[in-house]
């Protein structure tokens, strides 16, 4: 996680993809999600999705899977179903004016 919400995995120290988020109080809202093409088809998408939402648990925050690679991803891991909302009509609308 960094400052500029979003969650990054690296391979030899360079981006090799990233999911994106905005907070929404107690929701971390995932609406982004790109593996670089050099890296498809690795389980990257998957670590790092991994690893986000393990980090979004342990920051006591919930999760909106606005993104569909998040969305599928929770549907093959219900783990994480305890601490996921649903994606609401309002919530994409506080999501479109976040992002402009």
């Amino acid at each position: 996680m960094d400052a500029e919400r979003r969650y990054e995995i690296l391979v030899d120290g360079r981006r090799a993809g990233l999911t994106a988020y905005r907070d929404r109080g107690e929701q971390r809202v995932f609406f982004h999600t790109e593996i670089h093409d050099s890296h498809t088809g690795q389980g990257l998408g998957a670590q790092l999705v991994q690893q986000a939402l393990a980090d979004v648990r342990a920051s006591g925050k919930r999760i909106v899977p606005v993104c569909p690679y998040v969305a599928t991803f929770l549907k093959r891991h219900d783990e994480f179903a305890n601490i996921t909302d649903p994606v609401t009509p309002d919530v994409l609308r506080w999501l479109k004016g976040e992002l402009g």
